[in-house]
């Protein structure tokens, strides 16, 4: 039983110093590593990037092709020996893209492509023996907090299917009259690519902030925000897809003036294919029509985000928006120049990184609007 407390008794005093709550069902979750998952992340995130930027130079490169074969373990060693060069070199010459197109190759040229193409797949396997290392470490350690197995277990799911999805493109290009992979197929590489990235962006954001923050902010979310923000990301996603539709076909290369093309509004023979929907997406003219199309809209609807954004209330989510605004202005900038290069190389691969820079900048301004940052009046 509690003892009678002295009505005079100091409120100072040792008997009547207040008990410290104890934290609630937030603070008594398992926490885990959250910086040292966060550390791992950000690392498998410079990866997946150096990833497409060396996956675009493959591409422009026109060295996809060099390995007819997919071989997850065994293909991780180059050929060693001369004769197993000659080997890889003859596979290569039954494939339509030499027949039709390379047939003036040597070995020596034949070298220069296939070790891009290596490279490029190598990469892969050190983004996928990354994960798994860290996964499986953090597992084992059980380091995880609360609810986040599923979500790290997803990001190596989608890499696995990364994988497969990269073959199913490359296979496209090794038989009839094909000469490159399908362009669609590599839309839904690099689509998938830049999913994987959204999804390690995000988690990055979370773990760096404590969940007890998150929940906290969530209440003084801004809907609006958050709506449109949404909608900016996916339009955003639709342009890179487009993107990669232009690149598939090389129909970047087919107009190279601005703002017409071929002194019209809408490109000459722009459905000269039959049936009239493959013009869509094997029609350069048209294609690279409808890239310029929605990166004018992608940019007045920027615009709209910037001004809204403007009005938050909090200041750590307008300068998200207008560092998003800044980077969609840069890429449509770059965009143009790109074409007056005459879609050069190192200038196509930056609009390709810049668009990463895009996608993750935009990404930021949704999680913003959705877990905003509160500044007390204090500044605090």
């Amino acid at each position: 039983m509690s003892q009678k407390r002295n009505i005079f008794e100091e409120v100072g005093s040792e008997s009547a110093a207040r008990v410290e709550p104890k934290g609630g069902m937030i603070d008594a979750t398992k926490r885990g590593a959250r910086k040292g998952i966060r550390a791992w992340l950000i690392v498998l995130f410079a990866l997946v990037v150096t990833m497409i930027a060396v996956g675009g130079l493959t591409r422009l490169t026109d060295s996809g092709l060099s390995i007819t074969e997919w071989k997850p373990i065994t293909g991780a060693l180059p050929p060693m020996t001369e004769a197993a060069w000659q080997e890889e070199f003859d596979k290569y010459k039954a494939i339509p893209e030499f027949q039709l197109q390379n047939s003036w190759m040597e070995l020596s040229d034949f070298k220069q492509i296939y070790w891009w193409e290596w490279g490029h797949r190598q990469l892969g396997r050190v983004i996928g023996l990354i994960w798994a290392l860290g996964f499986f470490g953090f597992l084992v350690a059980k380091q995880i907090p609360a609810g986040w197995t599923q979500r790290l277990l997803l990001i190596g799911a989608l890499g696995g299917a990364q994988g497969a999805v990269g073959w199913w493109m490359v296979s496209s290009g090794l038989k009839g009259s094909m000469l490159d992979v399908a362009s669609y197929r590599l839309a839904t590489h690099l689509g998938l690519a830049f999913v994987i990235l959204g999804f390690i962006a995000w988690y990055v954001f979370q773990l760096s902030r404590e969940e007890r923050d998150l929940m906290q902010a969530r209440r003084s979310s801004e809907r609006k925000l958050w709506g449109i923000s949404t909608g900016w990301l996916h339009l955003a996603f639709i342009q890179i897809l487009l993107g990669a539709l232009v690149a598939g076909i090389d129909a970047g290369q087919s107009f190279t003036d601005w703002p017409l093309m071929g002194d019209q509004v809408v490109p000459p023979g722009a459905f000269d294919i039959t049936p009239i929907w493959r013009n869509f997406f094997e029609n350069p003219g048209l294609v690279q029509f409808i890239h310029r199309c929605v990166a004018y809209l992608l940019l007045a609807y920027s615009v709209m985000a910037f001004l809204k954004g403007r009005k938050s209330a909090h200041a750590a989510t307008r300068a998200a928006f207008t560092a998003a605004f800044i980077a969609v202005m840069g890429q449509v900038s770059l965009g143009i120049y790109v074409l007056f290069s005459g879609v050069q190389a190192h200038v196509a691969i930056t609009h390709q990184v810049v668009a990463v820079m895009v996608w993750v900048l935009v990404l930021r301004a949704r999680f913003m609007s959705g877990y905003p940052k509160v500044t007390s009046i204090r500044g605090a």
